[in-house]
C-alpha cells in the first residue's frame, strides 16, 4: 500500500507541476501566487492524509478501520478537505478565477461523498 500512496503521490505531484507551468497565465498575479502557494500546502496535506489513513485507503467506501491519529484527530475528512483546497489553489494559479464557480458546485458531490463513507463506517463501528 505505501508503494502505492508513493506512486499515486508522484504521478499527481507531478500533473499539477505540468498543468501549472503549461497552462498558468502570466505574468504572475498576486491571486496566482496564493493560489499556487494554497495548492501546495494543500499537495502535501492532502498527502500526509493519504499516508495516515494507511490501509484503510479505497476508492468506494468501505469500513476498514476507524482511523483517529494525525489529521483525522483534527478533521473528519482530510483528504476530501485539502483535495478540495488544493482544486481551489489550482484554479486561481491558473489565474481563472471563474472557474471558481464551477468548483462550488462540486462541494455537494463531496459532501455527499462524505456522509455517504461516515454511514459506512459507523454501521461498522457502532452496529
Amino acid at each position: 500500500m505505501v508503494g502505492r500512496n508513493i506512486a499515486v503521490t508522484v504521478i499527481v505531484g507531478l500533473a499539477l507541476g505540468l498543468i501549472v507551468l503549461k497552462y498558468a497565465l502570466g505574468p504572475w498575479t498576486r491571486i496566482q501566487i496564493v493560489g499556487l502557494c494554497l495548492l501546495l500546502v494543500s499537495f502535501v496535506l492532502w498527502t500526509v492524509a493519504r499516508f495516515q489513513l494507511g490501509n484503510s485507503l479505497a476508492v468506494s467506501a468501505q469500513a476498514k478501520q476507524l482511523v483517529t491519529r494525525g489529521l483525522y484527530s483534527k478533521i473528519r475528512n482530510p483528504i476530501y478537505v485539502f483535495a478540495s483546497c488544493a482544486i481551489a489553489g489550482l484554479i486561481l494559479a491558473l489565474g481563472r478565477p471563474v472557474w471558481l464557480m464551477v468548483f462550488v458546485a462540486l462541494i455537494p458531490l463531496q459532501i455527499w461523498r462524505a456522509r455517504k463513507e461516515f454511514h459506512v463506517l459507523r454501521r461498522k463501528v457502532w452496529g
